[in-house]
């Protein structure tokens, strides 16, 4: 049955993990967001992200969004910068023009510091993209 199931590759859709300045508390925050740089809107977006370190593992989060417009991004959570020193994953879904896209974003462990963050396309914050 699954392999009757057409799934496309997913392109011009990014997980990314960004810093943000918090004004209320004078801090960078780091945040998850999912950057859609298609000329269409996606649909029905869901993101569902865990992280592990061998021995220990987060909680497994679960978002939905109902639309993220053409080259556009939506912030999904927080992640505390403890969380960072795992690795992360990112298990994205969504429909464009009546297709089930999906795919697994990755962030291994330590690949998001200080000194790995760089620009990041349609927004104006510094942040690291997934594998």
């Amino acid at each position: 049955m699954r392999k009757d199931i057409d799934i496309p590759e997913v392109t011009d859709v990014h997980i990314a993990i960004v810093r943000e300045w918090n004004t209320e508390y004078e801090w960078f925050d780091w945040y998850a967001y999912v950057i859609n740089e298609r000329k269409l809107p996606i649909e029905m977006v869901m993101v569902v992200s865990k992280g592990s370190d061998g021995q220990r593992k987060t909680a497994t989060m679960r978002h939905a969004f109902p639309v993220v417009g053409p080259r556009d991004s939506q912030k999904v959570e927080l992640i505390q910068a403890e969380v960072l020193e795992f690795d992360n994953q990112f298990d994205l879904s969504f429909f464009c023009e009546g297709k089930l896209y999906d795919k697994s974003f990755r962030f291994p462990k330590g690949s998001v510091t200080e000194k790995t963050i760089g620009k990041l396309p349609l927004l104006e914050a510094k942040g690291a993209m997934a594998q």
